[in-house]
């Protein structure tokens, strides 16, 4: 790793994080396939989508497909089975915005279940880009919403050239744990890779700055 990264880092304007695990402990697709009773379909198919194995959004819609979650799962899934932070992940968001460094939360899931955690970590919910799920009237799943940016494989790219051209900011990182995060890498100035919770040897390799926890990147604050 050379000093350049650390250099775009302390002088970032926004930092931009994905959130299954990346921000929480694990990948929320997975715990709410578990919680509805079809872990075992799904978690192969997240495997070979954070690995950048299988397109994106063909991944996201079969995995829906098998889960079919209904609103009214989506609800107690929330109230029942909260989402764990990542260890020092608060600190860290609480230091960046300290020194006013827009953080976002870009994530291929979905903004119900990610604005709890926002709430927790006081990210305002404006700054969440995920996906949308659809329901009939009756509660019962009907899709999700296509024409989010994040629906589909390089959707982060989309999501940060968006943000540089809304807000101009200079230096946008990306952290993250997935091959669909470093992709975001041009046209995010630099994007760190995270291990913390799970270590993806192939997004290990091409990382300007690997990371295990969050206190190494408060340490370089």
């Amino acid at each position: 790793m050379t000093e350049d990264i650390k250099n775009i880092w302390r002088n970032a304007d926004a930092v931009c994080f994905d959130v299954d695990s990346t921000v929480i402990q694990n990948e929320a697709i997975d715990e709410l396939a578990a919680f509805c009773g079809k872990a075992d379909q799904v978690k192969a198919m997240t495997i070979a989508a954070m690995s950048g194995k299988m397109e994106f959004r063909e991944a996201l819609s079969q995995r829906l497909r098998i889960i079919s979650p209904t609103m009214k799962q989506i609800q107690e899934f929330i109230q029942k089975h909260p989402l764990r932070l990542t260890k020092n992940i608060k600190e860290l968001v609480e230091k960046l915005q300290q020194k006013s460094i827009a953080v976002y939360l870009v994530s291929g899931g979905f903004r119900g279940i990610i604005a709890p955690i926002a709430l927790e970590l006081n990210i305002p919910l404006q700054n969440i880009y995920a996906n949308k799920m659809k329901f009939f009237f009756n509660g019962e799943y009907a899709d999700f919403d296509e024409n989010e940016l994040t629906s589909k494989s390089g959707g982060k790219s989309l999501v940060i050239q968006e943000l540089k051209n809304k807000h101009h900011y200079n230096k946008i990182i990306m952290i993250g744990d997935g091959m669909t995060d470093a992709e975001a890498c041009p046209p995010a100035d630099a994007f760190i890779g995270f291990g913390g919770n799970v270590v993806r040897e192939e997004v290990k390799s091409i990382s300007q700055w690997y990371v295990h926890d969050f206190q190494e990147l408060i340490d370089a604050l």
